[in-house]
């Protein structure tokens, strides 16, 4: 079969990255932005006891989508190039795998919900299930279009989906549908973006079921899906926890309030980390370079949001969520400092990836399914904020595990780790004690939209005054990288 792809490393590739970084990011604020909207107000409509009955069945959901076969399709992006033919086969290795797990969780369903003590899990599972069948048409047309750099097509599907999806939880919140809400708004949007990434992908339609020659792709995948069990592991152990310790109304409270710590973790890391795979695939010798200039862009943003997070809980949670969830507040300062662990942590696992050192991360998400759930069996006994804690004692062991395991695959020395987060970090630390000061003194009854409105143009003069201070270089680093999109530079990222 003929090469339908190949992977070129020409001058114009810092610009590529660029582009796709303004195009992965930008749309990912976009998308979440509509996202947001609609889930605010849904979160306001439904009841804590909803979002406690629905993390419980994800912890199965996202148990069985670790094993989904993202890792398949990813390992076509480090391919140096890649006929119809495999594009065929990994389409039927996704199909087939994908099926199996849908039937899986149909049949283990009520073992799950048994576990919870909680009988209507078994049918959220059941539904949920549908999921799987969506997959394949996802993650193969998503490896095609990273292997092109092109993330603007996929931008452009992605924010169709988060249309539908909203749409749909909206509905579903305006119409009483309880917990159901949380279960069709994916279905929905899952189905939209399979439908949007095949026709923008110019994808094969024709799984082939003959996978001769393509046993390295499954080693690869078949690593990167065992990393990712582990990371399941680590990463949902706090939920099968605090299930059975928890009655569902304090675990919604729990699992809301580290959803929105999660938010920039989980939103907008990943889509950075899309890209910066991609790139560290076509620049595998580029030494840590890349990722340093990876950790300086995503850290110039992370560490303000959190700590600005952190101080401005007492107003932020009425007014974003309302008056039920104020048991929220006490959280989102614990939870924003592991966040920020969590957010340098994560940026690692692409760089030895693509290096072709997928046992790193593996390593690495071993040690995590080990430490946190001893974290956050510590912390079950002193209640909801003891999972917090658990969180940020977890993190601090996981993040130095993470930077020396892989900075000795990358090349990456602490003294250069330090340099990259130190200047940010300060900032950060001097906004939130400026901001925290100025809410101390306004009086007392001032509503807390009022606050909030306050306190976010404070803090941004303040790190922004900081950050110039500290370390000018910083700021101009991120407005190059925003406008000069047409040049090439040897890094994929811009570097020190």
């Amino acid at each position: 079969m003929a090469e339908v792809d190949s992977l070129s490393s020409g001058p114009s590739l810092a610009s590529q990255v660029r582009t796709a970084v303004l195009w992965r990011s930008g749309s990912q604020v976009l998308t979440q932005i509509v996202s947001w909207c609609s889930t605010l107000i849904v979160i306001r409509l439904l009841a804590p006891q909803d979002y406690g009955l629905f993390a419980m069945a994800q912890v199965m959901l996202v148990l069985l989508s670790t094993m989904n076969g993202w890792g398949l399709a990813s390992a076509l992006i480090r391919e140096a190039e890649v006929s119809e033919d495999r594009l065929r086969q990994t389409l039927g290795m996704l199909i087939l795998l994908n099926a199996g797990l849908a039937l899986t969780q149909f049949l283990a369903a009520p073992l799950v919900a048994l576990w919870f003590g909680q009988p209507e899990v078994t049918n959220l599972l059941r539904v949920l299930a549908l999921l799987y069948l969506a997959v394949p048409f996802c993650a193969l047309p998503h490896a095609i279009m990273s292997r092109r750099l092109d993330f603007r097509r996929p931008a452009q599907v992605r924010l169709a989906a988060a249309l539908m999806g909203a749409a749909t939880a909206l509905t579903g919140a305006f119409n009483d549908w309880g917990v159901w809400t949380l279960v069709a708004a994916p279905l929905v949007m899952i189905l939209t973006e399979a439908i949007g990434m095949m026709w923008a992908s110019g994808a094969p339609i024709r799984p082939s079921f003959r996978f001769s020659g393509a046993g390295h792709i499954a080693g690869f995948g078949g690593v990167m899906t065992a990393t990712q069990l582990f990371w399941f592991v680590q990463s949902q152990s706090d939920v099968m926890i605090a299930g059975r310790v928890l009655d569902p109304h304090d675990l919604g409270v729990y699992s809301t309030g580290l959803f929105i710590a999660q938010l920039l973790a989980a939103k907008f890391v990943p889509p950075i980390n899309e890209v910066a795979y991609a790139a560290y695939s076509r620049q595998q010798g580029g030494g840590p370079e890349p990722l340093l200039a990876t950790i300086r862009l995503v850290m110039l943003v992370a560490l303000p949001a959190y700590a600005g997070m952190a101080v401005v809980a007492e107003s932020l949670v009425p007014v974003l969520l309302g008056e039920k969830w104020i048991e929220i507040i006490p959280l989102l300062p614990i939870l924003a400092g592991a966040m920020a662990m969590l957010t340098l942590q994560i940026l690692f696992a692409p760089a030895t990836n693509a290096r072709g050192v997928p046992w790193a991360a593996l390593r690495i998400a071993i040690i995590g399914s080990v430490v946190m759930p001893i974290s956050f069996f510590i912390g079950s006994h002193f209640g909801i904020a003891g999972f917090a804690w658990g969180w940020v004692g977890g993190m601090a062991v996981l993040t130095g595990a993470t930077v020396t395991l892989s900075g000795r695959i990358i090349g990456l020395r602490l003294s250069g780790l330090v340099r990259a987060v130190a200047p940010p970090l300060a900032a950060a630390l001097v906004m939130a004690g400026g901001v925290a000061l100025m809410l101390a003194v306004l009086p007392d009854g001032l509503p807390s939209l009022l606050a909030l409105m306050l306190a976010v143009p404070v803090g941004v003069a303040l790190y922004g005054g900081a950050l110039h201070a500290i370390a000018p270089d910083r700021l101009a680093e991120a407005l190059a990288f925003a406008r000069n999109r047409g040049e090439a530079e040897p890094a994929p990222l811009p570097a020190e």
